[in-house]
């Protein structure tokens, strides 16, 4: 299984972005996706996941009302709408991809997959 993650940029604090992660191979509707970020010098962070059939959705307190996970599957994508950017939400985005369905969604352990990461700059 491959991740292509892409859509990051430079945007100006108030901005938006929409981030996409298109997967190759695998069972996709099958999977719960994720996506996490790495700010420097810190710790890879839980941002959102989605469960297979987009039932159930899943998101960091810090984005919640301003971010959107959502996933087409007839496209083997997974996409996070990124509404009113704040400075610190600059890092390193990943898409992940699981098919274990127990356990902590939130916790980087339990994916099997990872893309390879799409920038986010927000400016002030």
């Amino acid at each position: 299984v491959q991740l292509q993650a892409y859509g990051g940029g430079l945007v100006q604090a108030g901005g938006s972005l929409r981030l996409s992660c298109e997967a190759f191979g695998g069972t996709f509707s099958r999977s719960i996706m994720g996506w996490f970020r790495q700010a420097p010098g810190k710790e890879r962070e839980f941002v959102a996941s989605i469960s297979p059939s987009a039932a159930s959705t899943y998101y960091a307190d810090s984005v919640k009302g301003r971010f959107t996970i959502s996933r087409d599957n007839a496209k083997n994508k997974v996409y996070l709408q990124l509404n009113s950017l704040k400075p610190e939400d600059t890092g390193v985005y990943y898409c992940a991809a699981r098919w274990l369905y127990s356990g902590d969604v939130a916790r980087t352990d339990g994916y099997n997959y990872w893309g390879q990461g799409t920038q986010v700059t927000v400016s002030s």
